[in-house]
């Protein structure tokens, strides 16, 4: 892609300017997992393999995700409500990743990039009003405080993730079949996003991928049922996981969203992958 190809060609002369030192980076292996009211058929399975990283007093997990094959998709569970984009469901394989806990918080975005773009303020709160393009700078200094670098998922990954990897229970959200334990949305939301973490996690221990404010991914659009050579629009990317003023139906693991680069809202953010 053209456009993503010139940032990052940047990248190594941005880094050179940037002029910040570099803050601890830390790994935790084989954390605890949480704990999750037993009443929600949700939660991680077995134990949770973090890596955390800290930027300016700020720490931030990423969860590993073993990689598989899986029907990625219109799959039987999401039933009636699934969209003609989202079909036909087809086998799809990923590698090994890791993939944010969390959405990116406010206070994350402001340790890395000295300001903050969103309309509703918290720390804790996912940050929004992000524009895709906005977010290729942001990951190039969070690649300089932390010597690691990072990115958007793709949109197999983020499918993957948020149906529990290769510990799914197949569920039509992210992490259970009733979207009131996992997720801030229209109904429940009172029109605002809410603290990370405030609803039950899925089978891998990744929170908020059903609502909160809706996620970029690094995947440019197309349909499912286009042919293999057919030419994906450059300056369309796909949005995954629906956000607090979405109906419940915006929220399942396989909806699926076409989203202009320069776009942003107040329900617009992002998961980050590496």
């Amino acid at each position: 892609m053209y456009l993503k190809s010139v940032f990052r060609s940047m990248r190594a002369l941005l880094l050179l300017l940037l002029g910040t030192a570099v803050s601890h980076v830390s790994l935790a292996q084989d954390a605890p997992p949480v704990v999750v009211d037993s009443v929600a058929p949700s939660g991680p399975v077995g134990a949770v393999e973090l890596e955390t990283f800290t930027v300016e007093g700020v720490s931030f997990n990423m969860v590993k995700v073993a990689g598989g094959t899986f029907v990625m998709g219109a799959t039987d569970e999401q039933e009636g409500d699934a969209f003609d984009v989202e079909r036909p469901a087809h086998e799809t394989s990923v590698a090994d990743f890791y993939i944010g806990e969390t959405e990116v918080t406010q206070e994350l975005w402001e340790a890395v990039m000295g300001h903050n773009p969103s309309k509703h303020k918290g720390k804790l709160l996912p940050v929004e009003c992000v524009r895709y393009i906005d977010i290729d700078l942001f990951l190039m200094r969070l690649e300089f405080f932390t010597g690691k670098r990072f990115r958007l998922p793709s949109e197999a990954e983020w499918e993957y993730a948020a149906r529990g990897g290769n510990r799914s229970r197949h569920t039509k959200y992210a992490g259970c079949a009733d979207h009131e334990l996992v997720a801030w949305y229209c109904n429940n939301s009172g029109n605002h996003p809410h603290e990370v973490k405030t609803k039950a996690s899925n089978e891998l221990g990744i929170y908020d991928m059903s609502g909160n404010v809706e996620e970029w991914c690094d995947s440019e659009w197309h349909s499912y049922a286009q042919g293999a050579d057919e030419e994906p629009d450059m300056k369309v990317m796909v949005s995954r996981g629906g956000g607090f003023l979405d109906f419940a139906k915006h929220l399942r693991v396989s909806d699926r969203r076409p989203c202009a680069i320069t776009f942003y809202n107040g329900d617009f953010g992002l998961r980050l992958a590496r």
